[in-house]
């Protein structure tokens, strides 16, 4: 009986050993502050990408800003597009962060913060193009990141079965397409493309606004549903953006003043 005893309370030891260690957060640091598993794909720059090895971007300055504010610690992990739904779906993450556009097809399976950015789609084109609007791009080949909204755009412009929508795992590959002549346009977040055209001018891209085609966009966390995160990131987006620290990280990726009116209305 001794022997059996035993070896129940090495199993139950055992038990409770993996349980602690499944979570998402684990609480480690000063003052017992929970470490986050905060994930992203990290290959839309300039919000997030990989500098050697090391995720970097706007989106990363702006969690980790809010997540001091909040009074969390973060560990943040690339795990690409389509994975990061999926962690936060199941739960083995505990938020998300990828310039991640608030609709209400997303609000029914996830929760989102507050909004923290205002985006619009634009469109991508070679210097003299025939693309002069977003209605020009019936019977064009269109190159656009899988599961965005930029696609959603297109496919209300093309319809959904066209073939003349090509999807790619990300925008780089997109906008490779482009270049590489198996495409006539890209349509992506603006601030995405128009970062490309500055920094890659010998390309002879061109950004075309058409505010009637698409619609304003606002970014958002994502978290679980039901996640008692939200509360707390909620507080410190608010907290970030009223003491002057998202107009300092704004201004340092993107070299102007952020306009905060229509963010702040949504808030």
């Amino acid at each position: 009986m001794k022997k059996l005893k035993l070896v129940s309370t090495v199993l139950m030891v055992a038990f409770l050993l993996v349980l602690s260690a499944c979570g998402t957060s684990k609480t480690s640091g000063e003052g017992g502050k929970k470490t986050l598993k905060v994930v992203t794909d990290a290959a839309y720059a300039p919000f997030e990408y990989q500098d050697k090895g090391e995720v970097v971007g706007f989106d990363i300055d702006f969690i980790n800003a809010v997540a001091k504010e909040a009074g969390y610690k973060i560990n943040v992990k690339h795990v690409g597009w389509d994975p990061l739904f999926v962690e936060i779906k199941g739960k083995t993450a505990d938020a998300a962060i990828s310039a991640i556009t608030i609709n209400d097809k997303r609000k029914q399976t996830y929760d989102f913060s507050v909004p923290y950015f205002l985006s619009t789609n634009k469109i991508m084109v070679p210097k003299g193009s025939s693309i002069k609007s977003a209605a020009d791009l019936k019977d064009k080949r269109v190159a656009v990141q899988n599961g965005t909204t930029g696609q959603e755009a297109v496919e209300k412009l093309l319809g959904v079965e066209t073939k003349n929508l090509k999807k790619f795992k990300d925008n780089n590959l997109a906008i490779m397409e482009l270049k590489g002549g198996g495409a006539d346009a890209v349509v992506a977040d603006n601030t995405v493309i128009e970062e490309y055209v500055k920094n890659n001018p010998n390309d002879n891209f061109v950004i075309i606004e058409d505010a009637a085609a698409f619609e304003k966009e606002f970014y958002g966390l994502l978290f679980p549903k039901g996640s008692k995160l939200k509360a707390d990131f909620d507080k410190g987006i608010k907290g970030i953006i009223e003491n002057g620290e998202y107009a300092k990280i704004y201004k340092k990726w993107f070299k102007v003043d952020p306009d905060l009116t229509d963010i702040k209305a949504q808030q």
